[in-house]
């Protein structure tokens, strides 16, 4: 199964820098940070019971049939106001504005790029797990087991530092410090 290398290769580093005028080594370390965030936060919403994750596994298999890494992503094509969307779900409710000062309080980068890249990364991120998800030919999850889209989640986690631990490693105490503040008192 893909994990979070296979993912980065679908992300057109260069053509997003490109429409946010920013540094492309600044917009590839950002988007190694705010990828798994994505997944992580994906992952704790299916999982976590908190929820009814057929909502979810709904909006993933939407986005995945939905062409936009048909071809390669063009940045011109994703839904940036969707993509807000899709973040304030990904994190309990919380805005964009909200989630890019939780993950620049914790290490992400700037405030201002992460603003600018969450919508634009959310999209693909539900893309290429919709695409995962059709291919596996995953089951539904029972209510808050996880089950298949818990399942591919946790794959494409496994390749950020053992799944996001804490300890030494700066991305899993990015990912807890994140969602702990984030999704911890959203139910």
């Amino acid at each position: 199964m893909a994990g979070l290398d296979d993912l980065f290769a679908q992300i057109p580093v260069h053509d997003i820098a490109t429409k946010l005028g920013a540094d492309e080594g600044e917009v590839n370390n950002a988007i190694r940070t705010l990828v798994p965030a994505l997944v992580g936060g994906l992952q704790h919403n299916v999982t976590s019971g908190d929820i009814d994750s057929s909502t979810l596994e709904s909006a993933v298999t939407a986005q995945g049939a939905s062409g936009l890494l048909d071809g390669g992503v063009s940045v011109d094509q994703v839904d940036q106001a969707e993509g807000d969307n899709i973040v304030a779900h990904i994190f309990g409710g919380n805005d964009t504005n909200q989630v890019a000062s939780a993950l620049a309080d914790n290490g992400a980068g700037g405030s201002s790029l992460i603003k600018q890249l969450l919508p634009i990364l959310a999209p693909i991120v539900l893309a290429y797990i919709g695409k995962q998800f059709a291919q596996n030919n995953a089951t539904p999850a029972a209510s808050g087991g996880g089950g298949g889209l818990g399942d591919i989640l946790g794959s494409v986690l496994a390749g950020a530092g053992g799944g996001g631990g804490a300890g030494n490693n700066p991305l899993g105490n990015i990912l807890g410090g994140v969602l702990g503040g984030l999704l911890g008192g959203k139910k």
